[in-house]
């Protein structure tokens, strides 16, 4: 993140068209994002998402000689099981497993300068959270068979021969229920942990914790059944090296650690409190604990917004915190060494990447060097938590970001236009960390408010399931409450409040656009117009989502009605810009257009912008950059500033002269 300080003094500038040195270039040839970080026994390896190589996935290594690329040109490391994804590679030694985007083959590397070559066919089966086996040259994997196009995609547990060529798509050894997850091996590889849930529960609602032994010739054993899913969500189980299966379940009400002694019986609690040890499972690989060579577990977890870590002592299983400066934490693994940990992390002031963690000591350093210079601080607002009262009674959480910029002096009396954003999901969390695409709007005099509206996790259960049954009104009503509430407290302009989201926070913003008089302007990415066509044409993952959210389909289809904004387009009274990819398999791109048709044809301002080649969230550089000029374009316009950048002027129907 290089910036360069402006030559010039203060100037009092209208808020909105502040000269900003966040730029989208910033965005996207800055750091690559980092995900699913792990290890080979003896190198740290991670996947890098780079906007600049068209979204590329690489998977990359930390040896002694340095940080090098594993994967090269065309391979992208990643997989659309769930269509989200995650859990795409598997080292151990020299030995490397990767699935391919393109075309959803496994690949195998037996050292980081060999070529991959394929272990499975061409064909339907897609492959997730993979597991290696090397001792019994096997590896473990879940399948998503896409194989008759007429029928919902199948969902198994298989075993494959890490020899390949695995002809038949691997040795079925889970089946029989609609979604599996999480096959977790002991270290010998003959016991094996894994979740099932079946239609209309998401994996964050229901879910049941199995486990098996695993003959040499992939015989699944006797049938152990720890967490029977009623009313109960076992997620991120895995196996210690006492062979105790530790897990992390919702039953107390919120997600705790707990361990069941290798011989069975009760599970004991390991963690307490109002606070969550877990997170929900949108992608494959997601991790919060692991374990050391010492035994101690370490864990990381949540309360208010904010993560923290700490151990776990393997013989009093007290928790002991570990004094370190982030707000963010997620995707727990062992360092090579078994001394430390790596984990994603990221501050207030520092955004996400890869650092080690010494537990004994708190001591941690970047896995990789960040850039040498960064955003002065003049210029980033940091996360202030706020809460308010909400319609139904309940407390609503969020993040607020004051507009700052160290070069310039706000008009007196003038008050910020306010930007409440709705996070996707909607079983997601807004966090407090530090990021581009808030620094982007609050450095050029936006004010932000991020909601954790109710339903978003980090909570609780109960918060989670404020909004059964009710999503499009509690979502709504927290995020309008939450605008107001700020209004009031004069930290932003009521006549100039905006409300943007994508995916399902794209759905809030188009209902809070048609159900509610509060929000001057909005932006939808990607956003949900009509419930009931994606009841009826969505990927199999949030096929039945809605039945938890709105009702079952189609004896709730009133309720679905009711709440889609593309049936209330009279209602609508503000100005919308809308953004979709055209391969997007969970929003079918169709939505978009017929939303901004009927605003059109309304008579309100509108905008369309559709980009060929991306799905459900934006990853080419491109796109990234077209829709923030696009977007900020669209605000000068509809709010009369001119923005200090050199963009585009978007052309916007209906635009009043």
């Amino acid at each position: 993140m290089t910036t360069t300080k402006p030559d010039r003094s203060t100037a009092t500038t209208p808020y909105g068209a502040w000269p900003s040195p966040v730029t989208t270039a910033m965005l996207t040839q800055g750091p690559p994002g980092v995900r699913e970080p792990g290890s080979n026994g003896h190198d740290l390896l991670w996947i890098e998402t780079r906007p600049q190589e068209k979204g590329r996935y690489v998977l990359v290594a930390q040896t002694g000689d340095g940080v090098r690329d594993v994967t090269l040109e065309p391979f992208n490391v990643r997989n659309r099981v769930h269509e989200y994804g995650g859990g795409s590679w598997a080292a151990d030694g020299d030995l490397i497993v990767f699935s391919n985007f393109a075309d959803n083959r496994l690949y195998r590397m037996d050292g980081l300068d060999e070529a991959p070559r394929p272990i499975t066919p061409e064909g339907s089966w897609r492959f997730a959270d993979l597991q290696l086996d090397r001792a019994h040259n096997r590896l473990v994997a879940v399948r998503e068979d896409h194989g008759d196009p007429g029928a919902e995609a199948v969902n198994t547990i298989v075993v494959l021969d890490l020899d390949g060529p695995n002809a038949d798509g691997g040795s079925v050894i889970v089946s029989g229920i609609d979604f599996v997850s999480s096959p977790r091996l002991n270290r010998d590889g003959t016991r094996l942990a894994w979740l099932t849930w079946n239609h209309p529960n998401m994996p964050w609602d229901d879910t049941v914790l199995s486990w098996a032994t695993l003959s040499v010739d992939n015989v699944p054993g006797e049938l152990n059944i720890v967490t029977n899913g009623e009313r109960e969500s076992a997620i991120l189980p895995g196996w210690d090296s006492h062979d105790r299966l530790v897990f992390v379940t919702d039953r107390s009400g919120w997600w705790h650690l707990y361990r069941l002694d290798a011989d069975g019986g009760e599970a004991s609690q390991l963690t307490h409190g109002e606070v969550e040890h877990g997170v929900p499972l949108w992608q494959f690989g997601a991790s919060t604990w692991t374990e050391l060579a010492n035994g101690a577990l370490v864990t990381a977890w949540t309360a208010d917004g904010v993560w923290r870590l700490g151990t776990i002592d393997p013989v009093t299983s007290a928790l002991s915190p570990i004094d370190l400066p982030f707000t963010m934490l997620s995707d727990v693994q062992a360092h090579p060494d078994g001394q430390r940990i790596v984990v994603k992390a990221g501050s207030a002031s520092e955004p996400a990447t890869l650092v080690t963690v010494d537990p004994a000591t708190g001591n941690w350093g970047y896995v990789k060097p960040m850039a040498a210079e960064r955003l002065d601080p003049g210029y980033v607002s940091v996360a202030e938590p706020v809460s308010w009262a909400t319609p139904d009674g309940a407390t609503a959480h969020g993040f607020y970001y004051a507009p700052t910029n160290l070069d310039v002096q706000a008009v007196t009396g003038e008050l910020p236009p306010l930007i409440v954003e709705s996070h996707g999901g909607p079983t997601s969390a807004a966090s407090a960390t530090f990021d581009l695409g808030v620094q982007f709007w609050t450095s050029r005099g936006f004010a932000i408010l991020d909601v954790n509206y109710g339903g978003s996790t980090g909570y609780g259960r109960t918060y989670r399931e404020r909004l059964n049954g009710a999503w499009g009104v509690v979502d709504v009503d927290d995020c309008v409450s939450g605008a107001l509430a700020l209004a009031s407290r004069g930290l932003a302009d009521r006549e100039r409040l905006i409300i943007r989201g994508g995916s399902a926070g794209g759905f809030t913003t188009l209902a809070a656009l048609a159900f509610r008089d509060v929000f001057a302007a909005g932006a939808s990415y990607y956003g949900i117009g009509d419930l009931e066509a994606m009841a009826l044409d969505t990927h199999k993952f949030e096929s039945r989502y809605l039945d938890s959210l709105v009702g079952p389909y189609p004896k709730a289809i009133a309720v679905y009605r009711e709440r889609s904004a593309i049936h209330h387009v009279d209602r609508l009274s503000s100005p919308m810009i809308l953004f979709q990819g055209l391969d997007d398999k969970v929003v079918p791109p169709d939505q978009a257009v017929t939303m901004a048709d009927a605003v059109r044809a309304k008579g309100l301002p509108v905008a369309l912008l559709t980009f060929a080649g991306e799905g459900h969230g934006f990853r080419m550089a491109e796109t990234i950059t077209r829709t923030l000029e696009a977007e900020l374009s669209f605000y000068g316009q509809i709010f009369g500033f001119r923005p200090a950048d050199d963009i585009p002027v978007l052309a916007i129907d209906n635009l009043p002269g």
